[in-house]
């Protein structure tokens, strides 16, 4: 009997002494909502109607938003995404325009193949001066690029007999191919919504994969991100190098579009309005470089048609009254409405149950 006793008291002992083991939780990414897929699927199709439905003009306008919302997920890489300020993108802009108008103009490079070699000019550009950017941060980092913004368009005016100086260079529309049955607006459009659509999903990949959460670390805190082991030499420079390839992109779609690039076109109010259209779309955000590029594009003329004397007042104005209204940008204004009908929906739902 004592032998039993012993042996229940050292089973009891061990029980209450062994280490008791947690169910393991399986992380998953969140995914995104039906509703989301569904206002996607239909945005895609109202973008493939559209050209079918409104003049030229219009669809013209429609395309250059969606170049501007091209080179503003590149900023949003950047600055949204990384934290590192930046108010020289538009001399990345410039610089793919550029090498897509040198191409076709000087050596009658087919327009689909400038494409590759603009955003590649434009990375190599991104890259190179990323590396001497590391040093800096904040305003310091924010004045070196807005230097290269400003020194960009005096010096492609310097090499006249490559740029053409400050005439520019004026060049042949890309032609739509007889099968298509589009005119050449139509067609151009196309493009511009294909380049869109692979640079979102390009992105939306990127971010999430080990390189986003990277990114995503350096932002919220270099200290501890660096401690965790994240190369912040690296990823800072990888964000400025396909930031400015984003750019670049953008540019050369420009080119095709607007047959004709100036340096004037490219001065350093364009790195200026371009980050101010991302803020007001919302940092950080999937859709913030859509609704910026689309305040990129139609603000400056809605405020020029309002008033022809001054219209960066007009903008200004229209710029303060948005950040005060949504001070999280449009795309977080749009968030929260949808939240809100969504519970809207719910209340419904569980009132008639």
């Amino acid at each position: 009997m004592s032998d039993m006793g012993t042996r229940n008291t050292t089973l009891a002992a061990d029980t209450s002494t062994a280490p008791t083991e947690t169910p393991r939780t399986e992380t998953r990414r969140p995914r995104m909502p039906n509703w989301s897929w569904l206002g996607i699927g239909a945005l895609l199709l109202i973008a493939c109607l559209a050209p079918f439905q409104l003049v030229p003009f219009r669809t013209f306008q429609l395309a250059l938003a969606m170049i501007y919302a091209v080179a503003l997920l590149g900023l949003n890489l950047l600055v949204g995404h990384t934290g590192q300020i930046s108010l020289g993108h538009g001399a990345f802009f410039a610089v793919g325009a550029y090498t897509s108008a040198v191409l076709m103009d000087r050596w009658d490079t087919p327009y689909f193949a400038t494409l590759p070699v603009a955003a590649a000019v434009a990375f190599a550009l991104g890259f190179a001066l990323g590396i001497p950017a590391l040093r800096l941060r904040g305003l310091y980092l924010a004045l070196v690029t807005l230097a290269i913004a400003i020194f960009l368009v005096p010096l492609l005016k310097r090499f006249e007999s490559v740029t053409g100086g400050s005439m520019g260079l004026t060049l042949t529309k890309p032609a739509p191919p007889v099968w298509t049955g589009l005119a050449e607006d139509q067609w151009l459009y196309f493009l511009a919504l294909l380049v869109t659509v692979v640079s979102f999903v390009l992105v939306a990949g990127l971010l999430r994969s080990r390189v986003g959460r990277a990114l995503h670390a350096i932002r919220d805190n270099e200290i501890a991100a660096e401690v965790m082991g994240v190369r912040l030499a690296f990823y800072k420079t990888l964000a400025f190098a396909c930031g400015a390839m984003l750019a670049g992109a953008a540019g050369c779609v420009y080119t095709w579009v607007i047959g004709f690039v100036s340096p004037d076109s490219f001065a350093v109010g364009l790195s200026i309005t371009l980050l101010a259209g991302l803020v007001v779309g919302g940092l950080g955000g999937h859709w913030g470089p859509l609704l910026g590029g689309l305040f990129v594009m139609y603000v400056p003329s809605f405020a020029q048609d309002l008033n022809q004397a001054a219209p960066g007042v007009i903008f200004g104005l229209l710029i303060i009254a948005v950040m005060y209204l949504a001070p999280n940008g449009l795309a977080g204004l749009l968030g929260r409405t949808a939240r809100w009908l969504e519970r809207l929906v719910r209340k419904g739902k569980n009132n008639a149950h």
